[in-house]
């Protein structure tokens, strides 16, 4: 052009559907979608335009799925090629990193690493499938680093349950400040009556509900506590659970090194386990957790480790249980059981349990989705549970039930037990 720009026509050509999102003008955005709607493409072009039309100087946007290589697999084709038009733009494979001659980036991320995304600042960024990454890569890295430039965020899914992209869905709907789009293959026209009805004869009802028809009623698939769960749901076992001073609180926790360290508080009384409290956090040493429990009310019973925790470290010469002994908390360690047995435990221990909604809310969600880890090569379940943010809960929850299963003395009298002096 006589001023020296360049124009570029980027090889896109809008589905009618996400007209309204690429046209909207609210800062949050939220689309539930049918499979194969397109979504992932629509939102590599707005990320892409955003990149070559923000004016702030250097400017960042970011498209995050819940594993990085999902990124890879699902979304760099797209950037690759949506981005090939634009002259002196370069590309690095290895970081899943597209820059633009105006000093713009785009760029993949996985929400298994969010912490990578910690200190950054973003212009505008993409959740895609939010409903199965950890809500903390939002809520603890992605929202702060908007806030400086003001940027934009837009979370795209297919309902995977009553998660926190279902609370999100419920809260955005009902807010001016969001834009929000119900995308149903039954509605969009984008797939013909004769693949949607031949699709149903490969489907259950739940998964064709939830895949296609956009439906967070529909039970989470694979999920190992699916039923369960639905169960205490539907008996309203998700409400406030007080603290009963008299009883004492058990807990079981899950041992992270690098990852994630998660404990669950229980009173029993009677043939009910009263699930009062959760707790997660990760990148702390064991200190922390047992100031975590110091600073709650609670006289406690006994504290349930996996088997591993009698391991030795190599750089202390002392085991994990050890360590939290001399901190004041004096542990018993868990036999070491097969997974497959913790959860034909946590299957019969849950139809016992009350939760905290309020305090146990991560972990509740996290049981309601734990899962069959998808073998993608052979389209089934692998007989074994999916390693991503659920994990932490859903293994604290299996010491717990083994704990409870095999020491008779927990299903006693639990005022019976005796307090103990000087130790949490």
């Amino acid at each position: 052009m006589d001023d020296g720009t360049v124009r570029v026509v980027i090889p896109y050509a809008p589905r009618e559907i996400f007209l309204p999102f690429h046209n909207r003008t609210k800062r949050w955005s939220l689309t539930v979608a049918h499979r194969r709607a397109g979504k992932t493409v629509a939102r590599i072009n707005e990320l892409v335009k955003g990149a070559l039309t923000c004016q702030k100087p250097e400017p960042r946007f970011a498209y995050v799925a819940p594993l990085f290589t999902q990124a890879k697999d699902v979304a760099w084709s797209y950037l690759v090629r949506f981005t090939s038009v634009i002259p002196g733009v370069s590309k690095n494979e290895s970081e899943l990193r597209v820059d633009f001659p105006n000093g713009g980036r785009v760029r993949l991320y996985g929400a298994d690493n969010y912490e990578r995304m910690r200190g950054i600042y973003l212009d505008g960024c993409s959740l895609d499938e939010y409903g199965i990454m950890d809500p903390r890569a939002w809520s603890e890295v992605i929202r702060p680093a908007l806030s400086d430039r003001l940027g934009w965020a837009d979370f795209i899914g297919t309902p995977n349950g009553r998660n926190h992209f279902y609370d999100l869905y419920e809260l955005a709907r009902n807010d001016p400040d969001w834009y929000v789009a119900l995308l149903k293959a039954s509605e969009t026209g984008l797939l013909s009556p004769e693949e949607l009805a031949d699709a149903r004869k490969f489907m259950t009802d739940d998964q064709y509900r939830q895949e296609f028809e956009c439906d967070f009623q529909a039970g989470v698939h694979g999920a190992y506590y699916g039923k369960e769960m639905a169960y205490l749901e539907a008996e309203k076992r998700f409400t406030s659970v007080p603290y009963e001073p008299s009883v004492p609180v058990h807990t079981a926790w899950d041992l992270g090194i690098d990852d994630s360290t998660a404990i669950w508080c229980v009173q029993v009384v009677g043939r009910e386990v009263r699930v009062i409290d959760y707790y997660e956090n990760s990148g702390e040493g064991l200190a922390h957790y047992a100031n975590w429990l110091r600073s709650k009310p609670y006289s406690y019973g006994d504290h349930y480790l996996p088997h591993d925790a009698e391991v030795k470290e190599l750089g202390t010469g002392r085991s994990r249980v050890e360590t939290l002994a001399g901190l004041g908390v004096r542990a018993r360690v868990v036999p070491a059981q097969s997974v497959e047995d913790g959860i034909n435990a946590a299957r019969l221990l849950l139809p016992k349990c009350w939760f905290d909604a309020a305090k146990c809310d991560r972990g509740i969600k996290a049981l309601q989705q734990y899962r069959h880890e998808w073998d993608e090569k052979l389209k089934a379940f692998k007989n074994r549970p999916l390693h991503d943010w659920t994990s932490h809960a859903a293994d604290a929850f299996r010491y717990l039930a083994l704990s409870l299963n095999t020491q008779p003395s927990a299903w006693g009298k639990a005022i019976a037990y005796p307090k103990r002096t000087g130790i949490v």
